[in-house]
């Protein structure tokens, strides 16, 4: 008795669900158990996942008149992870430009360091000011 033909999926777009217009192995093939020879076809689809990437954001800086320059350079150090040098460039770069960028994350991490560094300049009594733009 003849086999069916075999069918495209039914979610593909392409023939047969692989990209190409070989059709799938049938079973009975030297891989399948012996006697599973049933007639149908075996459709092995496979898919990658989409994933993007997320989008980033820079947490900015601002400068101000008030806030000691030693206390952005250790906000620098520790919420920014940057050495004395890279913090001392960044503060500098803030005090001379009036703006700074401290580091580019994902909005969820940006929005937390800001947190911290506004929590932070209160607790210690600074108007320091952070702020995060899209990248």
């Amino acid at each position: 008795m003849p086999h069916p033909a075999p069918r495209p999926c039914a979610d593909s777009p392409r023939p047969y669900g692989h990209g190409g217009n070989t059709p799938p192995r049938r079973n009975g093939g030297q891989d399948s158990p012996p006697g599973n020879d049933d007639g149908m076809i075996d459709v092995v689809i496979r898919t990658r996942p989409q994933t993007r990437k997320p989008a980033m954001y820079k947490v900015l800086m601002l400068n101000d008149d008030y806030t000691p320059m030693e206390f952005v350079v250790h906000v620098l150090e520790r919420f920014f992870q940057k050495n004395r040098e890279e913090a001392t460039d960044i503060m500098l770069h803030v005090h001379k430009r009036g703006v700074g960028v401290c580091g580019v994350f994902t909005y969820e991490v940006a929005e937390t360091k800001v947190t911290q560094v506004m929590d932070l300049a209160r607790q210690n009594q600074h108007p320091l000011q952070c702020t995060i733009e899209k990248d």
